[in-house]
């Protein structure tokens, strides 16, 4: 007869396996049988927080802690499912907690970290960060982390190169494509900031659909340098990504000619990318030749010029017409037509703090000045069923980007409103890169391309940022979103 010990790893090797459902039922049998299992509790909460009931997780965990004080893991796992719920002094003690009964707690640390970066407190949170750097100098989370707040406080070039650690992340490689290219010399290097005139260079997304919009633009800015670029991009997004780079210029998932160079769409920017089967430590210069000067990889990514970013991508005149005839009837004298967005993927790890709820949008939606129409796809779309906001707002069809290709009419549809209200989604990317005027909103701490201050940004001149100041607090933020429709 099995142990409670190999039970409940065999219910966590179902819960690694992706069946987070399966496995809490287990951990909930295993608790039916033995209530007082401190362990038992823990597992729970994981799977509860993985399910994002924080609230739940927090209950568990102080179940948990309530038959085994001295649980270093349990307390630091509350301190996590405080933060979800925006409870900040009863994380901070919770990590505290889990770090006086285990010194040097790395977890913890990172975690501790991570509460204050969230809250806002960006120097204190880099301050566990890099006590986390003194414990464990390689460890790849703490150098992505501190890249990305880097980037975030505009510090570039520290920002890019701890950026580069996230190759050595879990889980983060090249796509399989990769494997498939050919060179003359039979291997294909990563692009480590060797002139690119007159050689092709395969580029691929890393992360969202968002950031691969934000980044195409890095790949329309080397074919102007004289290089042939090809884009990995999966076949529905070829109508729309060939607007910026050419048909020639996207290489699907299949077989792709001699390659010169490869890179990731994220470290274009940098000027010079570190091989992940290399040395992370090495520093490469990185430099290219244009027009007799040297630069760095950087200057294809930070071109300030308002009107050299403004609309880079495109779709047929003819997909606008036909959405302009299914608008018309929505345009009345004297109003405005409004795109909303209101949810971003919940699966992301930040989205308590920059998705809003739909009733959030209640003042604009209710404003006598505006049509309201729908771009909220997918998740977050049943709450136009659940709210009475619904009968106010207008919806596309359901079979909207289902023939011309991934986001190509509703970008069709961005073109012929007014403006899109939204919050930090892949349709904010879309509507920018359009040249759409949009009101972007911010939670207190954003993504870091949107740096921690500023109306405007540089990617995106037809964007209008309306930034949170207090955590969680959206209010203010509708009041100033009236204020620019009024």
């Amino acid at each position: 007869m099995p142990t409670l010990a190999e039970i409940l790893q065999q219910s966590w090797q179902v819960h690694q396996s992706g069946n987070v459902d399966a496995a809490m039922q287990m951990y909930r049998g295993v608790l039916r049988q033995v209530p007082n299992s401190a362990d038992a509790w823990v597992y729970l909460g994981i799977a509860q927080f993985d399910k994002r009931d924080f609230t739940g997780a927090v209950d568990s965990y102080q179940k948990a802690i309530d038959l085994r004080s001295n649980f270093p893991i349990a307390w630091n796992n509350l301190g996590n499912a405080f933060r979800m719920i925006g409870q900040v002094d009863q994380a901070e003690a919770s990590f505290a907690k889990a770090m006086e009964l285990q010194p040097g707690y790395l977890s913890a640390i990172k975690n501790r970290g991570t509460l204050w970066i969230w809250n806002g407190e960006i120097e204190r949170g880099l301050k566990w960060y890099e006590e986390g750097l003194a414990i464990q100098p390689d460890n790849a989370e703490l150098h992505r982390n501190l890249g990305v707040i880097s980037l975030l406080l505009g510090d570039y070039d520290r920002g890019w190169n701890e950026y580069r650690w996230r190759w050595r992340m879990p889980g983060v490689g090249r796509p399989a494509i990769t494997d498939h290219l050919r060179s003359a010399g039979g291997h294909v290097p990563v692009w480590s900031g060797q002139p690119l005139a007159g050689k092709t260079v395969l580029i691929y997304p890393e992360q969202g659909l968002g950031d691969s919009i934000h980044f195409l633009r890095v790949a329309a800015a080397l074919a102007q340098d004289g290089a042939h670029v090809m884009v990995v991009c999966p076949p529905k997004m070829v109508p729309l990504f060939s607007s910026a780079v050419g048909p020639s210029g996207l290489g699907i998932e299949r077989l792709i000619p001699d390659i010169d160079a490869q890179s990731g769409l994220m470290s274009l920017p940098a000027g010079v990318e570190i091989d992940y089967q290399g040395s992370f430590l090495e520093v490469l210069d990185g430099l290219y030749q244009r027009d007799g000067k040297l630069y760095d990889g950087s200057d294809l990514f930070q071109r300030n010029e308002s009107d050299h970013w403004a609309g880079y991508l495109s779709v047929p005149e003819s997909t606008v017409h036909y959405w302009a005839n299914f608008l018309q009837p929505l345009k009345q004298p004297g109003k405005k037509l409004i795109g909303l967005n209101w949810q971003g993927n919940p699966e992301h790890h930040a989205d308590v703090y920059r998705s809003v709820p739909l009733e959030t949008f209640r003042p604009l939606i209710e404003m006598p000045n505006v049509e309201s129409i729908s771009l909220q796809f997918g998740h977050g779309s049943e709450q136009l069923e659940q709210s009475d906001l619904g009968s106010s707002i207008h919806r596309l069809p359901d079979d909207i980007d289902q023939s011309g290709g991934q986001f190509v009419d509703t970008a069709a549809v961005l073109c012929n409103l007014d403006a899109l209200v939204t919050t930090d989604t892949a349709i904010a990317h879309l509507a920018g890169s359009l040249g759409v005027r949009t009101i972007l909103l911010l939670g207190k701490v954003p993504d870091w391309r949107w740096l921690r201050s500023g109306e405007t940004t540089v990617w995106y001149p037809s964007v209008e940022i309306v930034r949170q100041t207090e955590l969680g607090d959206w209010k203010p933020c509708l009041e100033t979103v009236l204020s620019k429709l009024a």
